[in-house]
């Protein structure tokens, strides 16, 4: 199979938008590695994203249990929320008449939303917030196309046109179509938006995914030609980017296709302008060891001058391989799903602060952190609390755990800067991960 070609300058990108408001700049490179990897500065209307960066996840317009604030102090640069649970509650239009995402929570930072396509699935197939990306699959290859969860109805299905689905709070019947995507995210505000898209798993066959991936093309330019209206109707607002997103599995042509096809794409704009999306996602199902293979491809085919978002990682090996393979932010919700049961990072590995040896443990949950959580409270008290059913306990493992996750990535991109991945590389996951061998 021949690979898709790279944008070069002779086979230039189409433009975005207005630069004025949103660009990308490529700051250095990563010389160890599959040579994909980068330091960069995104821009939006709310300040600037030096990456590689993680981006903490604020599904309902809040970080679960923390304080806008304390993201802020702990250094995240940005925050993502979802448009799904905010367009079910409290609703996209008093988003939009509170002045935005940002202005509702009291973040002054940049914002992403994600455009819901993602829980309409995955919430649709009964798999609550994650999709089942290892099922069984026929033994002629098939596949599962319609994968639902023990127990479950469906609740989301999928035409050319869009998703009805039920909402998972009421049971009212609604419609996700691209245009309503990019409506919702328009009103949210937020500074970079994602088109909507047909998120298959693994049990799907390959047919069936050949399909989703041609329907997620058509709904991508569906949504590069409904921003381009909007942006027009709302000129006195800031500039929002809008991101198309990757799917085709673990299928090397089908993920080269979709960066071919999403990267040549464009609209026209009210002052006559043809240009296409801001940047790019990386989503869809992929198992844990082709996560850098699959980014890679992806790199070699998007264009170099925009910036490339990678959808719900934050391991720290999975962090070294997406960075290493081009990946330029992140986002994920298991630093503070994974506190709400006690667990805590630590650059030695992970572990269950509920346990009987941490009673009378009086010292920090990592003494190499430097959170406001580690500075203030042992590990003792954060059990006690854990323990009582205190909910102060969620809020200060959560401040450690993104702490950590974001601090990890500030030290890579840091790495690259003064050539120093490889051996961070080694000395972290050698550290993390050693209690696992």
């Amino acid at each position: 199979m021949d690979p898709m070609p790279h944008h070069d300058a002779e086979t230039p990108a189409p433009q975005p938008a207005h630069p004025s408001h949103f660009g990308y700049e490529v700051t250095g490179r990563l010389e160890d590695g599959p040579g994909h990897g980068r330091t960069g500065v995104i821009t939006t209307p709310h300040g600037q994203i030096q990456t590689p960066a993680f981006i903490p996840v604020a599904t309902q317009a809040t970080v679960k249990a923390v304080l806008p604030e304390s993201m802020e102090d702990l250094g995240a640069q940005a925050l993502l929320a979802n448009a799904y649970h905010l367009y079910l509650q409290p609703g996209d239009e008093l988003l939009d008449e509170a002045g935005g995402l940002g202005r509702f929570m009291n973040w002054g930072g940049p914002t992403f939303t994600d455009s819901g396509g993602f829980q309409v699935m995955s919430l649709g197939s009964g798999f609550k917030k994650v999709i089942d990306m290892k099922g069984p699959s026929a033994p002629d290859g098939q596949g599962a196309d319609d994968a639902v969860a023990p127990g479950k109805e469906r609740l989301a299905n999928v035409d050319d046109d869009g998703v009805w689905f039920k909402s998972h709070l009421t049971g009212d019947r609604h419609r996700f179509t691209p245009e309503r995507s990019v409506q919702i995210q328009h009103n949210l505000g937020a500074d970079i938006m994602f088109a909507f898209d047909e998120l298959t798993t693994l049990h799907n066959s390959r047919g069936y995914q050949e399909e989703a991936l041609e329907r997620t093309r058509r709904w991508a330019q569906r949504c590069l030609d409904e921003h381009a209206r909007l942006t027009a109707e709302r000129a006195d607002r800031p500039y929002q980017a809008l991101f198309g997103v990757i799917q085709g599995a673990q299928y090397e042509d089908l993920r080269r296709k979709a960066c071919a096809d999403l990267s040549a794409m464009t609209t026209r704009y009210a002052d006559g302008t043809e240009a296409g999306f801001d940047g790019y996602g990386v989503g869809g199902a992929l198992e844990k060891e082709n996560l850098g293979t699959i980014v890679g491809w992806c790199a070699e085919v998007l264009p170099e001058d925009r910036p490339r978002h990678l959808l719900g990682i934050s391991e720290p090996d999975d962090l070294f391989t997406a960075v290493e393979n081009g990946a330029d932010t992140f986002d994920c919700v298991s630093p503070t799903r994974v506190a709400r049961t006690g667990a805590f990072y630590t650059r030695d590995g992970r572990y269950n602060l509920p346990g009987a040896k941490y009673r009378r443990d009086w010292g920090p949950l990592d003494p190499e952190c430097d959170c406001y959580t580690c500075a203030h409270y042992s590990r003792a008290y954060i059990r006690h609390l854990m323990k009582a059913k205190e909910m102060v306990a969620h809020t200060l493992v959560s401040i450690h755990n993104e702490r950590f996750t974001v601090s990890l990535v500030d030290r890579i991109r840091a790495s690259i800067g003064d050539g120093t991945f490889a051996e961070l590389k080694t000395e972290t996951l050698g550290r993390y991960y050693a209690g696992k061998k």
